[in-house]
């Protein structure tokens, strides 16, 4: 499927990559709000979904501020929302969605690229939210993710001096999963969904899902949802599967 702003591709099974493609910096406008959607909802039954650019330099970088300059009240809020929409859809714990990140992810970039499970860095990729030189804050859920990732400290750090953090730092800190050589983002995202798409999908989201209460649950609370989580597994029959394919030594047949 190829839309004007998002192409996408079957990268295998169970894989589909997304392509941002709006020279000359992918700014997320409508455009590309849009393609994402048609592409998510044209997604199918993919397990894994990785988000990349062909646009050199860029992964994407930033909100489409032309379009921000020339809206009322009404319409800026309603674009906020559609940006939100799509990024709480690739949040969502039914599918690993990975960012390939080479080059420039800012501001709404950033926030695309934090609302995906993971984050693979081409060395030459620069992080940051830089909002408050435009006498904004991020509005598409960086205050909220940025802190989960990096703690307080480092997410202030970043969004009050709005600096640019190179790929080996955002690596070390945890805005980043995984730190690549410069151009092999994709190559390695790939890398890392193939071996993703062989294992169970209930397995994964029940992950994804466990992890992020961790963030909003107290301690007891959290361990009792991962009780509740392993139980779930357990009676649908997908660790029964593994668990029999691993005494069989065979590949298992996870959903």
């Amino acid at each position: 499927m190829t839309d004007d702003a998002v192409s996408t591709r079957e990268a295998g099974p169970g894989i589909r990559v997304l392509t941002l493609a709006r020279p000359p910096a992918n700014a997320l406008g409508l455009p590309i709000i849009d393609g994402l959607n048609a592409a998510l909802d044209a997604a199918g039954d993919a397990k894994v979904i990785v988000i990349a650019s062909e646009v050199p330099g860029f992964f994407a970088a930033g909100a489409d501020i032309k379009h921000m300059s020339g809206i009322d009240t009404e319409s800026f809020t309603a674009y906020g929302d559609r940006l939100r929409g799509v990024l709480d859809r690739l949040a969502a714990p039914e599918r690993i969605t990975i960012a390939a990140v080479d080059g420039l992810a800012l501001g709404g970039g950033l926030e695309l690229a934090m609302a995906c499970t993971l984050r693979v860095a081409g060395a030459d990729a620069r992080f940051g939210l830089p909002e408050v030189k435009l006498g904004l804050i991020p509005g598409a859920g960086g205050t909220q993710r940025l802190p989960r990732l990096v703690g307080r400290g480092r997410a202030l750090d970043i969004m009050l001096t709005a600096r640019q953090v190179p790929a080996a730092e955002a690596c070390a800190i945890g805005l980043a999963d995984r730190l690549v050589d410069a151009g092999k983002a994709e190559a390695a995202a790939l890398e890392l969904a193939e071996k993703l798409v062989t294992l169970s999908r209930p397995a994964l989201s029940a992950v994804v899902r466990t992890v992020d209460a961790a963030f909003d649950l107290p301690l007891e609370q959290g361990f009792r949802y991962e009780v509740e989580q392993v139980q779930q597994l357990f009676e649908t029959g997908e660790a029964r599967e593994g668990l029999a394919a691993f005494l069989e030594k065979r590949p298992p047949k996870f959903a």
